[in-house]
């Protein structure tokens, strides 16, 4: 990771630090500790979205662990992994019993997650009970925000919300098999392209007057692990050319996160951009094939950049997401003979392309810059 003096963060103490956030030696010891971090964004291939995994009805534990036993062999170490609010509403005893039966699996296979508490993508109208069959030839059809318009709108529901961070992160704030919190998924994403029209049309303000509550409400259970909220659009080159959201979201992180979907120049400059900030950087998003980017050389650059990094999508399944974005405006006719958008291996557990896993195993042994220069 490049590491600049300028920062705005070591001069002119801009961005500001949140009330308990890391310092950055804090920060920078945490990432000392890791191993270079590699994984995936996770869903069972059986579960259309985070409902489906974790409600009682259809969390399929023996499916979760056949999955992850697949990541052995690419030397995968980290996946991030989407929860739920309305789940907890439901039964949160229950979901803190599946939660550690997960955990239990994790950590068999070496795998250490990062746990999405909100999430502003895609539907903005979850429901608990049984979740829609994926609609044909579209994109991640069946995805669902959290907490979602209703919940995000009635802010006598911001104690039920409250309640669920504070227990999720409570349960788990000690837990060494969990590795950071995500504690808001893309909070400005409108989802213009698909639900646009369903979404409050104040969202980004509300989400922005939440979302500082959403990192104290973590906060306040003490939490070893980091809290993070990922970036993902727009101009980084400075603190003061990032939306105001942005800079809320650097302000209260104690690592930063960020997505990137662009080509390995462009994933190279963010970056550079974000180094200055002298924070351990972890890319939660990229790999879409059809956009050029790709685990190579994208894996490469991050290495040698010291940055972690999370492709979207494990195993392909009811999400959907090997279908490109643009199903949304024109779904593809079946069988979708293109190019892969997302995801690695097949139902079971064959690869996608195989020349594409042997780049990742190889990318994940310890000399795999000195074997490729």
């Amino acid at each position: 990771m490049v590491v600049r003096n300028n920062s705005p963060e070591l001069v002119n103490s801009e961005p500001r630090s949140a009330a308990g956030r890391w310092s950055l030696e804090q920060s920078a010891q945490w990432y000392k500790n890791q191993p270079w971090l590699v994984g995936s964004n996770f869903t069972p291939s059986n579960a259309i979205n985070q409902l489906e995994m974790w409600q009682k009805e259809t969390f399929d534990l023996q499916r979760i662990a056949l999955e992850l036993s697949w990541t052995q062999a690419l030397g995968m170490n980290t996946m991030r992994v989407f929860l739920h609010d309305l789940v907890w509403f439901q039964d949160s005893a229950g979901f803190k019993s599946r939660i550690d039966q997960f955990l239990t699996v994790t950590d068999k296979y070496g795998i250490k997650p990062v746990f999405v508490l909100f999430d502003s993508c895609w539907n903005p109208n979850p429901h608990l009970g049984q979740q829609p069959d994926p609609v044909p030839g579209v994109h991640n059809s069946g995805w669902v925000q959290s907490p979602g318009a209703d919940g995000l709108t009635d802010q006598n529901q911001y104690v039920r919300l409250a309640n669920y961070v504070k227990g999720v992160v409570g349960a788990f704030a000690h837990d060494a098999r969990v590795l950071m919190w995500d504690v808001w998924n893309e909070p400005d994403n409108t989802n213009d392209a698909s639900y646009g029209a369903q979404e409050p049309v104040d969202k980004v303000a509300l989400v922005q007057n939440l979302l500082p509550q959403v990192f104290q409400w973590a906060r306040s259970a003490s939490p070893v692990q980091p809290l993070t909220s990922d970036i993902w659009i727009g101009d980084w080159s400075s603190f003061w050319t990032l939306n105001s959201m942005q800079q809320m979201q650097l302000e209260n992180s104690d690592v930063i996160t960020f997505h990137n979907y662009g080509l390995p120049n462009d994933f190279q400059q963010r970056v550079t951009w974000l180094s200055q900030y002298a924070r351990p950087l972890i890319c939660t998003e990229y790999m879409a094939r059809p956009m050029g980017s790709t685990f190579d050389p994208i894996m490469e650059i991050a290495k040698r950049n010291n940055v972690g990094i999370i492709n979207w999508g494990f195993v392909a399944g009811k999400t959907q997401t090997y279908y490109p974005w643009d199903s949304w405006e024109h779904p593809y006719v079946q069988p979708y003979t293109g190019v892969w958008f997302h995801d690695v291996l097949n139902p079971d557990g064959t690869a996608y392309r195989e020349e594409e896993t042997n780049y990742i195993k190889q990318m994940t042994c310890p000399s795999s810059l000195e074997v490729r220069s």
